[in-house]
């Protein structure tokens, strides 16, 4: 009698274990493909922001708030965070991948097309040595942040089919060797084509410092809509899987779509309330660019390889990882110092839900 009582409970925890594994984002569909993890990393990696189209279409329109801009954005994702999971947005993360190579190249292409500025000027924009360098620390966490799909990688991995004959580590790589293709065409031209057209007054959105052909711009704008609403999800569902995941197996609910439905709703409302209160996008990115994805690109994993493998002391493979490590830390230190700087100057003529 106690042993069919042990193993009756053994099977009731066996299935309702399969049947959270079955509804969880990340484990409840396996069936990715190897192009799925490019454009899900391309999505996660390549960004703008666009909080423009309006002041271009309508020069004489009376301005809309900051605020509610951001209400509109956040609208779309109280509609597209309730799909269950990864593989349920690859079609929104492919489009957002398209669209974020098209603006890359309607943004350097307009900007060859409009030729070098008359006034342009290469030199630091910061006139003292402070400001500098608390500039170049925030640009060390804009390229942090700009190679943030990192942070996702293992949650696309896990969607992709493994056995011990087709390891899913084989197509994941083939994907990942794309997408950073596609990262270095949409950011090299860019970085080195603006800079030299616009010099240090280019915008922290390179179509900012776009007018014409306005037709154009607009659309590059309405581009980097689809990418950023993609991109979105694509940084979400893995926390969507965390939060989930400890509300059904930690504290004991049932998986239900009411569960999911206020979890991420709640969640939403959260990003949503943060990005108005601090609507600052340059700052941010040095900030978190730092603080949250340069240990999880740059070092971290480094530790971990050098602890798996343990590679000959002073050897190639030991100084390339100690050199991302140190290089790593640094980044995690100086900055989010200068994202944090450039925020509160960006603060000092802010309103709070102007």
């Amino acid at each position: 009698m106690g042993k069919n009582q042990l193993s009756s409970s053994s099977e009731a925890a066996s299935t309702r274990q399969k049947n959270v594994d079955d509804w969880l984002p990340i484990t409840s569909s396996r069936n990715a493909k190897w192009w799925y993890s490019a454009f899900h990393n391309v999505t996660a990696m390549v960004g703008a922001v666009i909080e423009k189209n309006h002041d271009l279409l309508c020069a004489d329109c009376k301005d809309i708030r900051t605020t509610f801009w951001i209400m509109i954005f956040a609208s779309v994702h109280f509609v597209l965070s309730h799909l269950p999971n990864f593989n349920s947005i690859s079609a929104v993360s492919l489009a957002a991948a398209v669209m974020s190579l098209s603006y890359s190249t309607i943004a350097w292409g307009a900007s060859v097309k409009k030729g070098v500025q008359p006034d342009v000027d290469y030199t630091f924009r910061a006139s003292t040595s402070s400001g500098k360098i608390f500039n170049f620390m925030n640009a060390l966490g804009d390229v942090a942040f700009a190679y943030a799909g990192h942070n996702v990688v293992l949650e696309i991995q896990a969607t992709i089919p493994s056995t011990p004959e087709k390891p899913s580590k084989i197509p994941m790589w083939r994907g990942v060797v794309v997408a950073y293709i596609v990262v270095a065409i949409c950011y090299f031209p860019v970085a080195f084509g603006c800079y030299y057209i616009f010099g240090n007054n280019v915008d922290d959105n390179i179509l900012m410092s776009l007018e014409k052909p306005i037709w154009l711009i607009v659309m590059a704008n309405a581009f980097v809509v689809v990418h950023v609403i993609g991109s979105y999800q694509i940084f979400a569902m893995p926390v969507f899987d965390m939060l989930e995941t400890f509300l059904v197996k930690k504290m004991m609910f049932d998986p239900s779509f009411k569960l999911r439905f206020i979890t991420r709703t709640l969640y939403v409302a959260l990003t949503m309330f943060v990005a108005i209160c601090i609507p600052f996008f340059g700052g941010l990115l040095g900030f978190f660019g730092g603080f949250a994805f340069a240990p999880t690109t740059y070092y971290l994993p480094c530790i971990m390889w050098l602890i798996l493998k343990k590679p000959k002391k002073y050897g190639l493979s030991w100084s390339i990882n100690w050199f991302c490590i140190v290089i790593g830390v640094m980044l995690t230190i100086i900055a989010p110092i200068g994202g944090l700087r450039t925020i509160i100057i960006s603060a000092k003529g802010y309103k709070f839900f102007s």
